[in-house]
């Protein structure tokens, strides 16, 4: 079987001299089995030309929103739910710049924002382009919004100057494709709700009771989730963080409570359940409606929150699958097992504030899963990332 065999694939083709390589990229696909579509800007025809891409796609090549003059559409929806992967190559600075500031005035970027698939960029376009302030906003942009980047290379450019710039070779692009697109899909079907982030309880307008969770644990669960075809829904506390797969459903939540009403909604028809979100235990039973003022101590009344995971542990269906967090600083072990049985976990997560570079802020975290049977698995001390692999592989092997 060819590698890309029935894949579909739209290649975006925009104004830059680097577009003659695209005809080889294009050659390429076409080989190794998938079924291609061209969509070229207008610009794009000064480079290249339509009957070639045709020729060799076996497609008429796209351009606007009507074919000729027959006032027949060339639905820009229907083209993003076609393709299986949408490669723009090259990504001029002007396509770049309306792609991220969404500026819909041509078919490829109407195609683009109708995609569901993922979409990669090689960019191209001359040193002091490349390097502009500007660009670099719109690529982290583009990045953020679930865009692989493919870096251009350095070399020598069409305007004489020597630096980065140039078009990655089609024979790399197409390797990255084949990759991308042939990667473990193995949560594909699957909706995963993730809380993720701390939670903050108000004792006025202005102050609250929280803790110092980052969310970045939660956040690296839900993009590699994502990444394996998952449809995710994330609920986070307060935090700077945002998702960057288009596949990850963002609710922002500020407390406890706000958090357990979100989780509740998704919880019936979500397969997987992973519990991240660092809840605050206590919140003022009668928070006060303006701003505290006084030169006398202030007593604050707290009461219990609701245990999220507890409740909708509650709820858990059969083959439903859930996970747990315990951040513990002493007997870790046993009050990780003890939670697992309570909330009717598969299994928990389990760090400690007793190992340095895990917990809380860093980058990196120390767990170890235990499940109700007691089993207990250990990991040496990862990158967050690595620990969501780890956690969602664990998932997987779990799946019915």
């Amino acid at each position: 079987m060819l590698p890309l065999q029935d894949k579909k694939i739209i290649i975006g083709i925009t104004g830059s001299i680097a577009a003659y390589k695209t005809a080889m990229l294009l050659r390429l696909l076409m080989k190794a089995g998938a079924e291609v579509k061209v969509i070229m800007t207008e610009a794009a025809h000064s480079f290249v030309t339509p009957t070639t891409l045709s020729t060799l796609s076996k497609n008429p090549v796209l351009t606007s929103f009507t074919k000729g003059n027959t006032g027949e559409w060339n639905n820009h929806v229907a083209l993003g739910l076609w393709a299986d992967m949408i490669i723009i190559a090259p990504l001029s600075a002007n396509t770049l710049g309306k792609m991220a500031n969404g500026i819909c005035d041509n078919l490829l970027v109407a195609t683009y924002l109708s995609a569901r698939c993922p979409v990669m960029a090689a960019p191209a376009m001359d040193l002091d382009m490349y390097q502009h302030p500007s660009t670099k906003r719109n690529l982290r942009q583009l990045e953020s919004d679930g865009v692989t980047i493919i870096a251009a290379q350095s070399g020598e450019l069409a305007s004489g100057l020597s630096g980065q710039g140039r078009m990655e070779e089609p024979e790399r692009l197409f390797t990255l494709i084949t990759e991308a697109i042939n990667k473990d899909q193995s949560l594909i079907g699957k909706q995963v709700l993730i809380t993720a982030g701390p939670t903050f309880e108000a004792i006025d307008p202005v102050r609250f009771i929280g803790n110092h969770s980052s969310g970045k644990m939660g956040f690296a669960i839900a993009e590699t989730a994502a990444s394996l075809g998952a449809k995710v829904i994330l609920i986070n506390g307060p935090g700077h963080l945002q998702p960057r797969h288009h596949n990850i459903h963002q609710i922002k939540v500020t407390s406890a409570q706000e958090m357990y009403q979100q989780a509740e909604q998704y919880f019936e028809h979500s397969h997987i359940a992973i519990f991240a979100a660092a809840v605050a235990d206590y919140t003022p039973s009668n928070p006060y409606k303006q701003k505290f003022k006084s030169d006398k101590p202030l007593e604050i009344k707290l009461k219990k929150t609701i245990d999220i995971a507890l409740e909708l542990g509650k709820k858990k269906r059969e083959k439903q699958i859930t996970v747990g967090f315990a951040l513990e600083t002493e007997s870790e072990e046993t009050h990780a097992y003890q939670k697992a049985v309570k909330k009717n976990f598969d299994f928990v997560v389990l760090n400690s504030l007793n190992d340095e570079q895990a917990g809380f802020n860093h980058d990196t975290n120390k767990v170890s899963f235990i499940d109700k049977d007691n089993n207990i698995r250990k990991f040496e001390l990862k990158s967050k990332s690595d620990v969501a692999k780890d956690i969602l592989n664990a998932i997987i092997q779990l799946i019915p």
